[in-house]
Parts: structure tokens; sequence; C-alpha cells
């Protein structure tokens, strides 16, 4: 068993490092037009949300729309709260705060 572990290391690791590599090697040799290096930016937050908001509106099994989990109610304030501020401590706190105050004096 210990002689396929390591094979198998090496291999996840080259699959790993190959996507990133690969647009890191072709891209650095060209100039990137300003709007497609505006677009890339939206990249991280359109995962982040992608992977959130399932979470935020659904829950059961097998899974529905669920509008009144704490859980929404309290991403909202916290989401104005970050726009506003652009603070992510202070983000990171007032969700911290608010989450605690929907689970125990509002529930």
């Amino acid at each position: 068993m210990n002689g396929e572990i390591i094979p198998i290391i090496i291999g996840m690791g080259i699959v790993t490092y190959i996507p990133r590599w690969l647009p890191l090697f072709f891209l650095t040799r060209h100039r990137l037009s300003p709007s497609l290096i505006d677009w890339l930016g939206f990249i991280p937050a359109a995962i982040l949300s992608a992977l959130i908001l399932p979470s935020l509106v659904t829950g059961g099994e097998p899974r529905h729309l669920v509008w009144v989990k704490p859980d929404l109610w309290v991403a909202a304030p916290t989401l104005v709260f970050a726009l506003k501020t652009k603070s992510l401590a202070g983000t990171v706190v007032i969700g911290m705060v608010l989450y605690w105050l929907a689970l125990n004096v509002f529930l």
C-alpha cells in the first residue's frame, strides 16, 4: 500500500499544479486588455456568491426555498455594512454579533 500512495500524491500535485501554471505561462507573454482585467476581477465575488447563496436561501431535504432562516436575515445587514465601510474585520464582527442576536434573542 505504501508503494501506491507516493505516486498518487505526486500525481495529485501535478494535476493541481498544471491548471495553475498553464494560464500563468501563456498569459504573461501577452498584454491583457483593461476590460478583460476588469472582468477577471469579478470572478472571486461570483464564485463566493455561488457558494454562499444556496445555503442562505435553501434548506431541508430535498432542497427548497426557505425565507425565514436566520442566516439570510443576518447576511443582508452584514452585506450593507460591508459595502458601506469596506472593513473586513468590522464585517466579520458585525456578522457574528448579528448571528448571535438572531439565534439567542430573537428565536
